[in-house]
Formats: structure tokens, C-alpha cells, sequence
């Protein structure tokens, strides 16, 4: 399920460089050296991980974001989801927020923070709600895996925090333009007792937003872990994963939201044939208000599955089951 967890713990700062490349290199020697590379551009807010040379995802984190988010690269190099469309403009690639309020505060819709700047006229002007990303902690890696951790502030009016954030991203190479893309999100109460407000239909833990060459209507497929299929087979309903997969560009590529062991799945999942899919939390918090206390915290733990073909040929189920191996956690 999401996990109840205790205060959060700091890890050591990496010193940021703008426009640095930095090589995740740990002990492994020159060949791990050149197996996973991050660019890490501070004036652009972007930190850009590239396996073998090409690129697999991006991190944005700009000052004039609304949120951060994660742009993943299919192995071809195609774009698999798309960061700003209409209608739903606030949707953002694959992205992690929520309605919240902190005791004592209004209401701060993260989900819907795109709509929160105080001047709509001026795209300069302050976001009152927004996610902040403050500083990368820690990077490392060792052998074809790499390690990446984000601080993060949830913060409305730009002064008063909500919520602090701390984002793993371990990144393992799969060869052949493959990778997992785990991902945990902690948050922690550190400001004041929150209560999460959400309703049952407009959130998802975490929220991915397909490119629209990879929808139903392209002819896209959605594949749940139990058998369904697209919206309808799968919507609303209980799995340990989801794939999306289609054919772009002559080449078929898909990417499938895996639930950790941890977490208890199966859960109940959004989907949708127009492009969007993620995970729900456990029943008895989703759609339903709860409070983490100050001082304590929520975390949820998904994979992200970037493979070649569709879900059978990108071997999704045997890799879900690799995943949920202890040696992998």
C-alpha cells in the first residue's frame, strides 16, 4: 500500500554544475562510465540520463515550472508522452501531485497547479501552489544501474511549505535501448498535520500521460496484468501493472507502470484510450479523506518499464516478476 513512514532522513548534497556532464561512475571502471551519463543544466532546469550513449529520460525542474516532471524516451529515441496538450493542459508527462491542505491553511490543489498563477496574463508570475524542486542529494551508480535523489518542497503563495518530497529514481539498464525507471515518492508532514482531499476520479499515484501517437485510437493498446484490455477492460479495475504499447515511427515500443511489491498490489487504476493511465492507492485512501500527522509521512513505489514491442514481446509480465525479486528491492 502507500506506506505510513517516520521522518525524513537527509542524504549528502551533490555540489550542481550547470550545463555539467556528470558520469554516474562508481567502482565499476571505464565501462560502467559509459553505460549511464547524466547532463545536468541548471539554467535549463533539466537533468538528462543517457544509457549507452542515447538518451532514456529527463528530469525537469525549472524555476517556472508548475511542477517537476519526467519525459521518457522509447529506445528508438521517440517521445512516448507528451508534456502539455489539449484539453487537460496540466497534464505533465509523468508527474506526481495531489489536493492537500495543511492544518490551519486553505485547500492547495498540486494536481491543478498549472491554473493557480496569481496574474494569468503573465507567465512569469507566482505559481500559489506549486512543486519546487530544491536540490539533487545524492547520485552514484554500479555497473548498468544508477542511483538519483531529489529534494522537493510542496509549497503555497511561494512562501509556506506544505509538504516535503524526497524522489529515488534508480535507473537500471536493460540492454538494447531498455531500461526500468524505478521510482519512489516519499512525502513527509513536516510543516503541520495534512489532510489529503482528493476525490475519486481526477488523481493517480503516480499520473502518465501517453503521447497521443501511442493512444487507442492510433492503434494503441492498453494491457492490464490480469488480461484486460484498453479503457474499457481495464478502467476501474485491480492489477499489479499496466502496459501501453503501440507502433510509431515503424517502430513498436511500449511503457508499463509497474506497482512494487511494497506497495501491495494489486490497486485499482485510471485508465484511459486518449492516453492516460496510473494507479490508485490502496481503497480505504482513495477518494476517501485521510490525515498523516506531522512529523510522518505517505510513500508510493512504481516502476517504470520502457521495452521494445508490444507487452508480450517486451516480456512485461517475466520483468514484473524480476521486479518483485528481494535482491531487486
Amino acid at each position: 500500500m502507500s506506506n505510513t513512514v517516520g521522518p525524513r532522513r537527509r542524504g549528502r548534497a551533490v555540489p550542481s554544475a550547470a550545463a555539467a556532464l556528470i558520469c554516474l561512475a562508481g567502482t565499476a571502471g571505464a565501462v560502467a562510465a559509459e553505460r549511464i551519463q547524466a547532463k545536468q543544466d541548471d539554467a535549463d532546469g533539466r537533468l538528462t540520463v543517457k544509457i549507452d550513449g542515447n538518451e532514456a529520460f529527463s528530469y525537469f525542474h525549472g524555476e517556472k515550472l508548475d511542477l517537476p516532471y519526467i519525459v521518457p524516451k522509447s529506445p528508438a529515441g521517440r517521445e512516448m508522452t507528451v508534456v502539455k496538450t489539449n484539453p487537460y493542459p496540466h497534464h505533465r508527462s509523468i508527474w506526481f501531485a495531489d489536493k492537500v491542505q495543511l492544518a490551519g491553511q486553505r485547500v492547495t490543489d498540486f494536481y491543478n497547479a498549472l491554473y493557480s498563477q496569481a496574474d494569468k496574463k503573465d507567465p512569469n508570475s507566482l505559481f500559489r501552489s506549486r512543486i519546487r524542486h530544491v536540490k539533487f542529494a545524492r547520485m552514484e551508480t554500479q555497473a548498468d544501474r544508477a542511483l538519483v535523489e531529489a529534494r522537493l518542497v510542496w509549497e503555497m503563495d511561494g512562501k509556506t511549505g506544505v509538504l516535503d518530497e524526497d524522489r529515488t529514481m534508480r535507473i537500471t539498464a536493460l540492454g538494447g535501448g531498455e531500461y526500468l525507471l524505478d521510482v519512489t515518492f516519499a512525502l513527509t508532514a513536516s510543516y503541520g498535520d495534512v489532510t489529503f482531499v482528493s476525490d475519486a476520479v481526477h488523481y493517480a499515484w503516480p499520473y502518465v500521460r501517453m503521447h497521443p501517437e501511442f493512444s487507442v485510437q492510433k492503434g494503441g493498446r492498453i494491457t492490464s496484468s490480469e488480461g484486460g484490455v484498453d479503457q474499457k477492460g481495464t478502467h476501474g479495475t485491480s492489477a499489479s501493472w499496466m502496459d501501453y504499447s503501440n507502433t510509431t515511427g515503424g517502430k513498436n515500443a511500449g511503457l508499463a507502470v509497474l506497482i512494487h511489491p511494497a506497495d501491495k498490489p494489486p490497486r485499482k487504476w485510471l485508465t484511459r484510450d486518449y492516453g492516460t493511465l496510473g494507479p490508485r492507492r490502496p481503497d480505504e485512501r482513495s477518494g476517501k479523506r485521510f490525515t498523516i500527522t506531522k512529523g510522518q509521512g505517505i510513500r508510493c513505489r512504481v516502476g517504470f518499464l520502457v521495452h521494445r514491442g508490444d507487452v508480450k514481446a517486451g516480456k512485461v509480465a517475466e520483468r514484473y516478476a524480476e521486479y518483485c525479486l528481494p535482491q531487486q528491492n
